[in-house]
């Protein structure tokens, strides 16, 4: 019994090693995010960047421009972590991880875009 067991969780744990599919898709958003840092970041002015904003279109808080910056591959990177913790301990509870990962990296990408044009575009 144990030693099924072991084979059981060795096997899935070398499954859910194997690059996804949707992994290239997330690499190439991460890499997208770098490229916008280093192209867009040092034409923005402001030390601090606004990462939210409210209904009537004025921000609402503010980040440090590093921390606005840089933090989104960092919580690209969480994220992906806990999609992979959460693919190789409980797999009965994933369903659908690779459509999640390829949304997941496409919203992150678009919507960090968004804010570092809006942070280059105000004054």
């Amino acid at each position: 019994m144990r030693l099924r067991l072991a084979i059981g969780l060795a096997g899935s744990f070398w499954k859910a090693q194997s690059m996804l599919p949707a992994d290239y898709v997330f690499g190439f958003a991460v890499a997208l995010v770098v490229a916008f840092n280093l192209y867009i970041g040092p034409r923005i002015e402001r030390d601090r960047v606004a990462m939210q904003w409210g209904p009537n279109g004025e921000p609402t808080w503010y980040a440090p421009k590093w921390l606005a910056m840089w933090g989104m591959i960092v919580f690209m990177a969480a994220v992906r972590l806990f999609i992979w913790l959460a693919s190789t301990y409980t797999p009965q509870h994933v369903h659908g991880a690779d459509l999640g990962i390829v949304i997941f990296s496409l919203i992150a990408a678009g919507s960090h875009l968004f804010v570092l044009m809006k942070a280059r575009a105000t004054l």
